[in-house]
């Protein structure tokens, strides 16, 4: 997939060790769970405790608070980040949002969910993480994106995160981040919102999007550039 290289490509990352990382990453198959449980065991780089691909949280968060206000009629708003890894959305989202959030960051790599937890209960050194709002909740459970049926029943959340994990999954076959879909629409309230964060272009992602969620409305918008590159956040929503 040319969106899946363009993520891999030196340009999108910060530093030289990520650009190392990257290279050694990008004739792997990125669906599979022993790649992901090596690379979040990798050393921290410069003490910074998460990993974002594409980008962080600050980058989205004039997006996301918007959403999470229009959803206020639950209280606190139940949130799912799918395939959550090491970065910093589900943080970002639950030590800076305003309103009450609870939650959820799935990931089928034990590493990633082992790390994450030790970093909201203040291990590796760091200061133990304090909610921006303080009816927030924020917890990290093992999962895999294409199953949720042992972490959430129908209709759960308010508002669902997919950075990256159709990209990922995709890379292993189409099939797959399409059971990814059904499985987020799933427990997506029917007055719900998916966001998938990628650099896949519209005329590529939006006619997969459309056949995978019918019923459902389907929009997208241009992000960035971030390090001069454009993203698109990919939004499938219920009726509100």
């Amino acid at each position: 997939m040319a969106a899946l290289h363009r993520m891999l490509h030196v340009s999108t990352l910060v530093s030289g060790a990520r650009r190392a990382l990257a290279g050694s990453l990008a004739g792997s198959s990125l669906a599979d769970r022993c790649l992901w449980d090596r690379l979040h065991a990798r050393p921290r780089l410069d003490s910074v405790p998460t990993f974002d691909w594409f980008f962080g949280y600050e980058e989205v968060q004039p997006l996301l608070l918007p959403l999470l206000q229009e959803a206020q009629t639950a209280l606190p708003v139940r949130v799912l980040d799918v395939g959550c890894g090491t970065s910093s959305l589900s943080t970002g989202l639950y030590t800076k949002s305003p309103y009450p959030v609870n939650i959820l960051g799935v990931d089928f790599s034990p590493v990633a969910v082992a790390h994450m937890n030790s970093l909201l209960e203040g291990g590796q050194g760091q200061t133990p993480l304090c909610p921006g709002h303080p009816a927030s909740r924020l917890h990290f459970m093992q999962a895999d994106a294409q199953n949720l049926a042992p972490v959430a029943p129908p209709g759960s959340f308010q508002l669902l995160l997919d950075k990256g994990t159709w990209d990922s999954v995709a890379r292993g076959g189409l099939s797959g981040a399409y059971q990814v879909l059904s499985e987020c629409l799933r427990v997506l309230s029917p007055q719900g919102t998916l966001i998938q964060f990628s650099d896949e272009d519209p005329d590529v992602r939006l006619p997969c999007l459309e056949q995978g969620s019918s019923g459902w409305t389907v929009t997208v918008q241009e992000l960035g550039p971030f390090r001069g590159i454009t993203y698109f956040a990919y939004l499938v929503q219920g009726s509100h």
